[in-house]
């Protein structure tokens, strides 16, 4: 004998069914937009060329390195760090004068997602090809800031600017936004990971530890300041993202979060005040909302968590 479903039931099976069919629809379209953005077009074809199962890799799939920069925490720490670093006037010369970030914004975000995903997870062939042509390019880029001092990105001192608080900036992010934190042991284990990319790069003596990291970032102190281009440079990036209205909301999230990992003393060069309870109570929480809706949309492909965690 078949049994018939009451009415009300069966409506509310066709309704959980169309709220699927909806939120599937939302993650494909949101997961789509993200890779559109991020990794252009031929995202997924590069992507299936740096999984190449068979080649070596510069670190193996247990390396904190692939950790950090899977996790969805790295689009608040790439936030982070270019604030930070337009802060020392010659390394912000040089993106003010030789970078089209304002008229190319997502070929610039590409270029840097692919860098970072073919060093931390591509074969050997495919990261030192990314390195060669970020050293080709930076070979070109010279000049002389608005103060009369000349530049260069070759500069070992800039390069090591740049290097650290990069890697600051996404241990950061992680470490506060991250789904799998990194224990001590292991946030020193991913400083010596991008140190191995750092001296490829002509970083001399890069940090190998979070105190290291830490001194070297303290050494630049006296030299950062904010500059008509990084005032300029942070006004676009917090203000005038080019965006569709439908993604303002989310990436105003995105931006409540990088303010609240900034550096204590970076809030004055970078005209934005610091307000700690605001922070911890209403900006953090905002970062673990974004970064879960991102995880959400971006299936995990380059780490997987140990069966441990």
């Amino acid at each position: 004998m078949v049994r018939l479903l009451p009415p009300a039931l069966n409506d509310v099976r066709l309704s959980r069914d169309s709220l699927n069919d909806a939120l599937s629809t939302v993650r494909e379209s949101l997961t789509k937009a993200l890779r559109d953005r991020v990794a252009g077009p031929d995202g997924e074809t590069r992507l299936m060329q740096l999984l190449e199962p068979t080649a070596p890799r510069w670190f193996s799939e247990d390396r904190p390195i692939r950790r950090v920069h899977a996790d969805a925490s790295m689009f608040i720490g790439g936030l982070r760090a270019l604030l930070v670093q337009s802060l020392h006037p010659l390394a912000m010369a040089g993106v003010a004068q030789h970078s089209d970030y304002r008229n190319d914004p997502w070929g610039r975000l590409q270029r840097t997602a692919d860098f970072l995903a073919a060093t931390s997870f591509g074969p050997e062939s495919e990261a030192q090809r990314a390195v060669d042509l970020v050293n080709r390019v930076h070979e070109r880029v010279v000049g002389t800031a608005s103060d009369g001092r000349t530049y260069s990105a070759r500069d070992p001192h800039l390069l090591r600017w740049v290097h650290i608080v990069e890697i600051d900036s996404f241990l950061v992010a992680h470490q506060r936004f991250g789904e799998f934190p990194l224990d001590s042991a292991g946030c020193d284990g991913y400083v010596q990971d991008a140190a191995l990319i750092a001296r490829k790069l002509g970083v001399p003596a890069p940090p190998e530890s979070v105190r290291a990291l830490h001194d070297q970032i303290s050494s630049y102190r006296n030299e950062v300041r904010g500059t008509k281009e990084s005032r300029d440079a942070m006004r676009y990036l917090l203000f005038e993202p080019p965006l569709p209205p439908v993604a303002q909301a989310a990436y105003s999230l995105l931006i409540a979060a990088t303010i609240a990992t900034l550096p204590r003393w970076s809030r004055p060069h970078l005209q934005l005040p610091y307000l700690p309870v605001t922070e911890r109570v209403a900006l953090r929480p905002l970062g673990d909302a974004i970064t879960r809706v991102i995880r959400w949309a971006m299936p995990r492909r380059v780490w997987q968590p140990p069966t441990d965690q």
